[in-house]
C-alpha cells in the first residue's frame, strides 16, 4: 500500500485531477472525437474505442492487448500526465510503479526466477538471452529454431517451452508514455525516474531495450518500438492498412514434447504491406519492438499430438528468409548450422510475441 506520506502528497494533485475529469466529461462536444476522452474514461474502454475508430472490420481488440491495458483510473491517468509533463514522476515514485503496474524495483538481482517467469529478450535481435541479470546463453533449447521446410503436414518435430513469461507490466496510456524520456541521450532522466542505481540490472534492461529499440533498420525493414496499445495499433495500419488482425499461438499445449505437424497455412501481410511482427522488450513498462520486413513469411500450424492425431494447440511460426545482416553468433546459427546469409531461420510466436496481418486476405 501507499505510504501516508505518498498519500498525503499527491492528494492535492488527486483533487485537481478529478476537477479537470468532471469538467472535462461535462464539456465535451464531439461525441466522435477520442482527443480528449484519455483523461475522462478508464483505459480499457479507452481502448476499445480507439480500436474501433481505427479498424475497418468487425473483429474485436485482440485479447492481447487487453490484457496489456494500464489498471490506472482516469483521475489516476490525468494526474501522472500532469506530473509527467511537469518532470515530477520521479517524485511519486512508488505510487506510480504500484498503481500502473509497472517494473521498478531497484534492482533485479535479487528477482527468484523461475522455470515459468524469465527474463528474456526477443529472438531476432540478439544472441543474448537476460535471465535475472545473468547472460544463459549457452546453450540452445531444443526446438527453438527450425528451417521453413520443417512446417509440412506429417513432420514430428520438437517443441521449444511455449510458457515463457516476463514480469508482469502493463501499458502506459499514450497521455503518459508520450512525456516520459525514452532514448539512450536520455538514461540518466530514466534512471532518475525509476530510481534505478548505477550499474544495476534495471539500467542494463533499460539500456539493452533503448540499444535495441535505436539500432538502425536492416534493409528493406520499417521498425518501431511502441509502448501504448494505441502506438502498436498505428504502426500496425500504418503498414498493412485499417483491416488488420493479430496472430498468436493459442496456448502452450505442446511445449517440450514431440509434435506432429497438422495443417500449414501461410498468412500474408496485406496487399500494401509485410507482416508486422512485434516483440515483448523489458522495460518498466511493457513495450514492443514492432517490425516489418518484406522477407519475413509467417504461417499459422495446427499441432496435433504424436499418437492420437488430435489437435492441441493452433501454432503460429514466422520464418526470417534474409538473415544476412544477422550477428555470427545469433543462436539460431549455433541451432541450425550455417551463418548469415547462409540459411532462413524459424521460430514459433508465442506468449507476449504477436504477428499483425491483413484480415481478409
Amino acid at each position: 500500500s501507499f505510504s501516508k506520506m505518498s498519500l498525503f502528497s499527491l492528494f492535492p494533485l488527486l483533487l485537481f485531477s478529478l476537477h479537470v475529469v468532471s469538467t472535462t466529461a461535462g464539456t465535451a462536444t464531439d461525441a466522435n472525437s477520442l482527443a480528449g476522452d484519455a483523461h475522462t474514461i478508464p483505459p480499457k474502454e479507452y481502448l476499445v474505442r480507439y480500436w474501433n475508430e481505427q479498424t475497418t472490420n468487425n473483429h474485436a481488440i485482440p485479447s492481447l492487448l487487453i490484457s496489456k491495458v494500464s489498471p490506472l483510473t482516469p483521475a489516476e491517468t490525468s494526474l501522472f500526465a500532469q506530473l509527467a509533463a511537469k518532470d515530477a514522476i520521479s517524485d511519486h515514485f512508488r505510487s506510480f510503479c504500484k498503481a500502473a503496474q509497472l517494473l521498478c524495483f531497484p534492482d533485479l538481482s535479487s528477482y527468484q526466477v523461475g522455470k515459468d517467469d524469465r527474463f528474456f529478450y526477443d529472438v531476432v535481435n540478439g544472441a543474448t538471452t537476460l535471465v535475472g541479470g545473468m547472460n544463459v546463453n549457452k546453450g540452445v533449447e531444443p526446438g527453438k529454431f527450425f528451417r521453413e521446410s520443417t512446417l509440412r503436414s506429417g513432420n514430428v518435430i520438437r517443441m521449444p517451452d511455449l510458457r515463457f513469461k516476463t514480469p508482469k507490466r502493463s501499458f502506459l496510456p499514450r497521455i503518459i508514455s508520450s512525456g516520459l524520456p525514452f532514448s539512450t541521450s536520455k538514461l540518466a532522466e530514466l534512471k532518475q525516474i525509476f530510481h534505478a542505481g548505477d550499474d544495476s540490472t534495471l539500467e542494463k534492461i533499460m539500456v539493452r531495450t533503448l540499444g535495441l529499440c535505436e539500432k538502425a533498420p536492416i534493409q528493406g525493414e520499417t521498425k518501431r518500438c511502441v509502448s501504448s496499445a494505441e502506438d502498436m495499433i498505428d504502426f500496425a495500419t500504418s503498414i498493412l492498412g485499417h483491416d488488420i488482425k493479430l496472430h498468436s499461438t493459442e496456448s502452450a499445449g505442446g511445449s517440450e514434447r514431440e509434435i506432429l505437424i497438422g495443417g500449414v497455412k501461410r498468412i500474408e501481410g496485406s496487399r500494401s504491406g509485410a507482416p508486422v511482427a512485434c516483440h515483448d522488450s523489458l522495460f518498466p513498462y511493457m513495450v514492443y519492438n514492432c517490425h516489418a520486413v518484406p522477407t519475413l513469411h509467417a504461417y499459422e500450424v495446427d499441432i496435433l499430438d504424436t499418437v492420437s492425431k488430435a489437435k492441441i494447440n493452433h501454432g503460429v511460426a514466422v520464418c526470417h528468409m534474409d538473415t544476412s545482416a544477422w550477428s555470427p553468433n545469433h543462436e539460431a546459427f549455433r541451432a541450425l548450422g550455417s551463418g548469415p546469409g547462409g540459411i532462413e531461420a524459424c521460430h514459433w510466436i508465442y506468449g507476449d510475441y504477436a504477428v499483425w496481418t491483413g484480415a481478409n486476405l
